[in-house]
């Protein structure tokens, strides 16, 4: 089976400037991985850069298999990228309801699925973007990822600037969308916690490079060794 998703040698960044270097990254069909660093690091641009919306200045990116990484976004989209990014980008001129149905397709994700997922959007079908909270507007960012029938999810920052009761149910969200299987995930988390928790296998990124990879259990029982990871200079 091929992987679901392998990066060879990305170095990219915004025209000329360059944010990663050299990243090599593969993950497998079904597979959690958690990435995380501190600020600046090139996490995002990472997602960004699977997504197509980086300048790409070496390397290749294959999902599936499938070389895309000359395919402009929704073309990644359509052969089954989802992509969740730091600002949410839910159309706030729109209810939930149609933000939900906008790009949904066929698939395990049907609006029921969701509705069981985020009972709270299902109460606010026909409220506008503008009218959820900053919790609500996250899970319906997910939600609406989810219903594009996905084989690989992106996530950025899922619990940034949320409230901690806010921050758990969103974990609780999470591990049910690991544990339930067949979806690929890759989570950028500022909180390492939340992120250590979340997936077997950790990737902590330093000067938009990979300086860990591997068990998160290893950074979970030695603090100190992930905090010089994280403050590598």
């Amino acid at each position: 089976m091929p992987e679901a998703l392998r990066l060879e040698g990305v170095s990219a960044g915004y025209g000329e400037t360059h944010v990663l270097e050299g990243v090599v990254l593969a993950l497998a069909a079904g597979e959690s991985l958690s990435i995380i660093g501190r600020n600046g690091v090139g996490k995002s641009t990472l997602l960004a850069t699977i997504m197509g919306h980086t300048t790409l200045h070496a390397g290749s990116i294959a999902l599936a298999g499938a070389r895309i990484e000359a395919a402009p976004p929704h073309r990644r989209s359509r052969a089954g990228l989802a992509y969740v990014p730091q600002e949410r980008e839910i159309f706030a001129s729109l209810t939930v309801r149609e933000n939900l149905e906008l790009g949904a397709r066929p698939g395990h994700w049907t609006p029921q699925r969701v509705y069981e997922l985020f009972p709270i959007l299902a109460e606010r079908l026909g409220h506008g973007g503008t009218q959820l909270s900053g919790g609500e507007q996250q899970m319906l960012a997910i939600a609406r990822a989810l219903l594009t029938n996905p084989t690989v999810l992106l996530m950025d920052e899922p619990t940034e600037g949320l409230a901690p009761v806010i921050v758990q149910a969103l974990a609780l969200v999470l591990a049910q969308l690991r544990a339930a299987g067949g979806l690929s995930i890759v989570l950028v988390e500022q909180n390492s916690r939340v992120a250590l928790d979340f997936s077997e296998r950790t990737v902590v990124m330093d000067k938009g490079r990979i300086v860990y990879d591997g068990a998160s259990e290893r950074l979970r029982k030695d603090p100190e060794f992930l905090a010089s990871l994280v403050a590598v200079q």
